[in-house]
C-alpha cells in the first residue's frame, strides 16, 4: 500500500504586514481623516438625492399642471357647450322684445336734447305701425313736443326715423338685435371649435 500523500499548499509571497500606530495624534487624524471623508460622501449622496427629488418632483408637478390645463379646458368646453343654447334662444327671442320695448324711451332720449332747439319746427317721427302705441303713450308722458308721427310698415318695430328740417337720426333696435346674436353665434363657434391650448 502506498502512503497517503497530501498536497502542500504553501503561500508564494510573503503575507502583509499590519502595522499597529501606537501614536496617538497619527489616531486622531486617521479618524478624522476618515469621519470628514464619510461626512462628505454623505454630504454628496443627500445633494444628489434632492436634486433627484427635486427633478421629480418639478417633472410631477408640470404633468399635473398639464392635465389641469385640459382638465380645465374640458370643463370649459362643456360649460359652453351648456349655455349655448340659452344665450342663443335670448338674443333671438328675448332681445326682440326687449328692443320693441326700448324703443319708445330711445326716441325720448333723442328728442329731449332737441326739444329746445326744436320749439317751432316739427319733428316728424317715421315708425312701424305695430310700436306706434307704446311710443304715443311715452312721448304724451314726455311733455308737448312738435312732433308728426308717420307709420311707415317696412320699418321694423325696432327701428325709427327722426326727421327735423333737413336733418335725419334713425334708430335701429332691430340691427342691434342681429348684430348681438351673429356675436353671441360667433362667440360659441370660435369658442367650440378651437383646439385646448396645451
Amino acid at each position: 500500500m502506498t502512503p497517503l500523500r497530501l498536497e502542500v499548499f504553501e503561500m508564494a509571497s510573503e503575507p502583509e504586514r499590519t502595522t499597529i500606530v501606537t501614536d496617538l495624534s497619527a489616531m486622531e487624524e486617521a479618524r478624522l481623516a476618515a469621519y470628514e471623508q464619510g461626512f462628505t460622501a454623505g454630504w454628496d449622496d443627500a445633494t444628489t438625492a434632492q436634486a433627484d427629488n427635486q427633478t421629480r418632483l418639478g417633472a410631477e408637478i408640470a404633468k399635473n399642471l398639464q392635465e389641469l390645463s385640459f382638465t380645465y379646458q374640458e370643463a370649459r368646453s362643456h360649460v359652453l357647450r351648456a349655455i349655448e343654447p340659452l344665450l342663443a334662444q335670448m338674443a333671438e327671442r328675448v332681445l326682440p322684445d326687449m328692443a320693441r320695448a326700448a324703443l319708445a324711451p330711445m326716441i325720448v332720449e333723442t328728442l329731449r336734447p332737441m326739444a329746445d332747439a326744436l320749439a317751432d319746427i316739427p319733428v316728424v317721427l317715421v315708425i312701424n305701425p305695430a310700436a306706434r302705441p307704446a311710443v304715443e303713450a311715452l312721448i304724451e308722458q314726455a311733455g308737448a313736443l312738435p312732433l308728426i308721427i308717420e307709420d311707415e310698415p317696412t320699418l321694423g318695430e325696432g327701428q325709427a326715423q327722426l326727421r327735423f328740417g333737413q336733418t335725419e337720426t334713425r334708430i335701429d333696435l332691430d340691427r342691434a338685435v342681429t348684430d348681438i346674436a351673429a356675436a353671441v353665434r360667433a362667440f360659441f363657434d370660435l369658442n367650440l371649435t378651437e383646439p385646448p391650448h396645451g
